[in-house]
């Protein structure tokens, strides 16, 4: 018997200190902010009525307390995955994209016009990125058959992640995904080498 498809939600971790003047975080582990906190606990109320049969993060400090709160909603134990982690900006880490165009212009400009085949300076190589995400996704989806997942993780690498999943190239990324708000949600359904987008950042609710 073939075994039912899991569905897998992705959702970014809450706000941290950095959101407002939209800095690069990648690996720098920054903590969330009050609104963050809030944004976690309206996931936790979502997961609460969500039938999760598993919750998981990344590593990184934000999207491990952004996920514990849904998991125990869930009444669920929170995991994590190394792979699941947001990329490395090298260079550009806890930098503006207007701070990066006066640091080095020239990478700045061509990550720009094809984030994919120029990542920023002594960054994480995007294709590398996808496929260790992806591939996670793929082992988080196999363990649950028939079940609901729910990933947080990060802005970019989901972007990337969902672009390699349906097929499209992955410079494309910031024009055909240009938003990922803090825990909006996105379900996938992993069917073999086929996958489905069922939503995109679709919110929660209304934080104040």
């Amino acid at each position: 018997m073939t075994p039912i498809p899991a569905t897998l939600v992705l959702a970014r971790h809450g706000e941290t200190g950095w959101h407002a003047e939209n800095r690069y975080a990648g690996i720098s582990d920054v903590e969330l902010t009050p609104r963050g906190h809030e944004q976690a606990r309206l996931l936790a109320e979502w997961a609460a009525g969500a039938g999760l049969s598993a919750v998981w993060s990344s590593t990184l400090s934000r999207a491990v307390i952004t996920a514990r709160a849904a998991a125990e909603a869930a009444g669920v134990r929170p995991r994590t995955d190394e792979r699941l982690r947001e990329l490395d900006f090298g260079r550009g880490e806890g930098l503006t994209a207007r701070e990066m165009r006066e640091r080095f212009p020239e990478a700045r400009a061509a990550f720009e016009a094809d984030p994919a085949a120029h990542p920023l300076p002594g960054g994480e190589d995007p294709a590398a990125a996808a496929e260790r995400f992806t591939a996670a996704l793929r082992d988080l989806a196999a363990a649950s058959p028939g079940g609901r997942v729910l990933v947080v993780a990060h802005t970019t690498a989901i972007r990337i992640a969902l672009c390699r999943l349906i097929g499209v190239p992955l410079g494309e990324y910031r024009r055909l995904f240009p938003r990922l708000d803090n825990c909006a949600l996105t379900e996938l359904r992993l069917d073999g080498p086929r996958t489905a987008i069922l939503q995109y950042n679709s919110p929660i609710g209304a934080v104040r």
